[in-house]
Order: C-alpha cells, then sequence, then structure tokens
C-alpha cells in the first residue's frame, strides 16, 4: 500500500534586505507642516526635496538601508500608511513635500512619539540588525528633532554625518545655528549630499552554508 503523500511548505525568502555599515536617517519629511512656523519651513522644505530626494536614490542604489524616522502626530493607533494619509491629505500644508520624499518599498520605516529618533522606538535594534555603524541624518527640523536626534545618536556612539543641504528648519539662522552646535561639541560631520562618498564595500568569503532556500 502506498504511503500518503505529505504535504511540502514552500518556503519563500525573507525580503530583501541592506545591510551596510552605513544607513540613512529621514527625519519627520512625511510631515503635514500644521504647527506654530510650519509656514516658514514650507519653502525651505520644497528647496530640500530637490536635494535629499536624488541622495536618497543614490543611497538606495549603493545598497544604503534607507530609515524613514516619523513623527506619529499623537496618531497611537495608526501605521506608517495612515500618517502617510494624513500628511498628504487635501488641505496639508506640506503635502507636496510628503509626496515628493514618499518612501520606497524597500525603505524601512519607524514611527517615534517625541523629537528623537531614539527615543521610545526600535530603531537601535534595527540599526543592530542591520550593521550599521556610521549615520547620515536629513530632515525636518535641523534645530529640533533632527539635532534631538543626532544627540542621542551620540550618546550611542554612532559616526554621524548631518547633510546641511538635506535639513532645513523656520530660517537660516536656525539652521545654521544648530549645525555649528552640532560640528562644536558632538564633532559631527556636516556636509553637503554630494560631499558624501562611500567606501567599497569589502567583500568576504562566506564562512556557512547558505540555507536550502537560497540554492
Amino acid at each position: 500500500m502506498a504511503k500518503p503523500r505529505q504535504a511540502v511548505r514552500k518556503q519563500t525568502r525573507a525580503p530583501h534586505e541592506r545591510r551596510h555599515d552605513t544607513a540613512l536617517l529621514i527625519i519627520d519629511v512625511i510631515n503635514d507642516l500644521e504647527f506654530p512656523g510650519g509656514e516658514n519651513v514650507l519653502p525651505w522644505a520644497l528647496r530640500m526635496v530637490e536635494r535629499l530626494g536624488p541622495f536618497a536614490e543614490r543611497m538606495r542604489k549603493a545598497g544604503v538601508p534607507v530609515i524613514y524616522v516619523n513623527d506619529n502626530f499623537d496618531l497611537w493607533r495608526s501605521s506608517f500608511t495612515d500618517v502617510y494619509k494624513h500628511c498628504t491629505r487635501k488641505d496639508s500644508r506640506g503635502q507636496r513635500v510628503a509626496r515628493a520624499l514618499k518612501p520606497r518599498p524597500d525603505d524601512y520605516f519607524i514611527l517615534k512619539p517625541k523629537h528623537s529618533a531614539f527615543f521610545a522606538t526600535s530603531l537601535v535594534p534595527l540599526l543592530e540588525h542591520l550593521g550599521t555603524k556610521k549615520l547620515l541624518l536629513a530632515g525636518i527640523a535641523t534645530n529640533l528633532c533632527v539635532f534631538f536626534s543626532a544627540h542621542d545618536a551620540h550618546m550611542h556612539e554612532y559616526k554621524i554625518t548631518v547633510l546641511s543641504d538635506c535639513c532645513c528648519a523656520e530660517s537660516d539662522k536656525d539652521h545654521d545655528l544648530a549645525l555649528d552646535q552640532l560640528q562644536r561639541f558632538l564633532s559631527v560631520r556636516v556636509c553637503r549630499g554630494d560631499e558624501v562618498h562611500l567606501q567599497p564595500r569589502s567583500r568576504r568569503r562566506a564562512t556557512r552554508k547558505p540555507p536550502p532556500e537560497w540554492k
């Protein structure tokens, strides 16, 4: 009598992950800008989009993880998709910025409750999982959420670069003062996106056998 055939469960690959010693943190760009002073941020944010969009795409092509860390706007039951819809609604001041910088399917996203990308979020475990040692910081606002995130990144001993032309604030004064403080007291590297040149990734020989589904 023939033995009954056992059902074989098909194994699927995990989604593609970009593992790299560098990661790009894009902070609070999915933003309705509906806060006091948001009207002053908008023109600077639109200029930022022209540089940050292409820079993020260059990082993706180089295999650098792109991580959106975004305010949850007190929408505590929301997902990132809900926040995106909220910020791109018709009456949202920041809808053009949010639409222009919409995350790609392979990007990561984390919602945060306060200014810093690190406070009460899963960012550190994600960076450890990706093998990240160096951070590129961009987003809104230079003197607030980017500034607080850079301070916490310093506490976690990451090597930090803040992209001066991929951040914005209410004014040049606020923007420049924040960058100056980060340079003076945290030894943060401040540069334009076109000044970022990644080191070629070294090829290492595989020391472990790949799982069967990789063959």
